[in-house]
């Protein structure tokens, strides 16, 4: 669960080292991210050489959070980080850079970013 102004990690190589969140897509009034929800970030550090630029908006999804998440079936998942990927646009769901580091959560899965889940070494 993220909110505004919130600092993320960026799970990808695109370039970027690290976020801070803007807006939360899904309505006026949502004020949480969860897992699997695409978020309006500006880039706050990035490489040089990167695909993305400093103090660029850049859209992302939310692959991990530190605020733990139920699941139908009863059970948690929680991570040691906030973390997302960067995506081209909402519609095509692709991600920016071409490796995923760490493990993601399956909802990214469920949510239709089956490319960022095949590119994960690990879908918990």
């Amino acid at each position: 669960m993220v909110q505004h102004k919130t600092v993320l990690k960026v799970a990808d190589n695109c370039g970027a080292k690290s976020l801070i969140v803007i807006h939360i897509f899904g309505g006026s009034k949502r004020k949480f991210g969860y897992l699997g929800d695409v978020l309006n970030c500006v880039v706050r550090e990035a490489s040089p050489i990167g695909q993305v630029k400093d103090a660029e908006i850049v859209k992302v999804v939310l692959v991990r959070t530190k605020k733990e998440h139920q699941r139908p079936d009863g059970s948690y998942i929680r991570f040691s980080d906030n973390a997302g990927v960067v995506i081209d646009n909402p519609k095509d769901k692709n991600p920016k850079g071409t490796r995923i580091f760490g493990p993601i959560a399956r909802e990214v899965k469920n949510k239709g970013f089956t490319k960022i889940a095949s590119m994960a070494t690990e879908v918990v």
